[in-house]
């Protein structure tokens, strides 16, 4: 992994992606170097997400072609659609969980077995690549001290998407700063010498990032691609501009149940 540069701008360091270090075969994985034993398990917590999970589920079967089979633990908040049929359908293990993104996130991550915990927003589905990337950062031994996420960006073709992606873009070069929405890879030994994520109502994945640090942070060049759903039916600037606020609340120290009751 190398630093490209000492502006603060490129603090945020950035994971090759796995054709920059060798040739690959056709399965992604790179050629003449045996695959790493890796123990993964991709925590995904869900609340009537049957719109997006299949999407999300289908772009984790890449992994089995690198050459590990993680594992998949779904965690749902009390789910009243085919969220946990679509789960278990797929071959996840479901397990139950009070609704809050950051009271399922904990939990998902006690129940799982992996050496390595990738959390995943169950309306986010990883680009092709993310698996071999994931061994490539999982297989330097330094990088247990360290955290890793994916590239943000949205699918919806509007301009509007575009300038949100490059907003979240100078968000993590010059905050550090990204949001659950990009995915979260670290190893459960560090996840846990951090206190893992706090169950709190809203925040969760910023206080974790905040006790990470940017330079412990790495970021992949594979794009984890979200649905805009949310972003469509609330006006782009609107929820970009309350999301905003609601940051400001979050590190002048408001409670984050308070801040939840704005956000909500």
């Amino acid at each position: 992994m190398v630093k490209r540069g000492t502006s603060k701008s490129e603090d945020l360091w950035r994971v090759p992606p796995p054709g920059a270090l060798g040739p690959l075969d056709e399965h992604g994985r790179r050629i003449g170097v045996p695959a790493p034993d890796l123990s993964l398990s991709i925590v995904i917590p869900c609340l009537n997400a049957e719109h997006g999970l299949r999407r999300t589920l289908d772009a984790l079967t890449g992994a089995a072609r690198s050459g590990f089979t993680p594992e998949i633990v779904v965690v749902d908040g009390g789910s009243t659609d085919r969220t946990k049929e679509i789960a278990e359908a797929s071959g996840a293990r479901v397990i139950e969980s009070p609704p809050g993104r950051g009271t399922q996130l904990a939990a998902g991550a006690r129940a799982a077995k992996g050496d390595w915990l990738l959390f995943l927003h169950g309306d986010t589905a990883l680009d092709r690549g993310w698996a071999a990337s994931v061994m490539v950062f999982a297989s330097n031994e330094r990088n247990r001290e360290r955290a890793a996420v994916f590239s943000f960006a949205l699918d919806d073709e509007r301009p509007a998407a575009r300038r949100l992606e490059r907003i979240v873009r100078w968000r993590n070069r010059w905050l550090g700063l990204p949001y659950g929405d990009q995915g979260l890879l670290l190893h459960r030994r560090f996840y846990r010498r951090l206190g893992g994520y706090k169950e709190i109502p809203l925040m969760e994945d910023v206080d974790l990032i905040r006790r990470i640090g940017l330079s412990r942070l790495a970021l992949f060049d594979v794009r984890a691609v979200t649905s805009a759903e949310r972003y469509v039916r609330g006006g782009y600037f609107r929820r970009a501009l309350r999301n905003l606020f609601c940051l400001t609340l979050f590190f002048c120290r408001v409670p984050p149940r308070l801040i939840a009751r704005i956000y909500s």
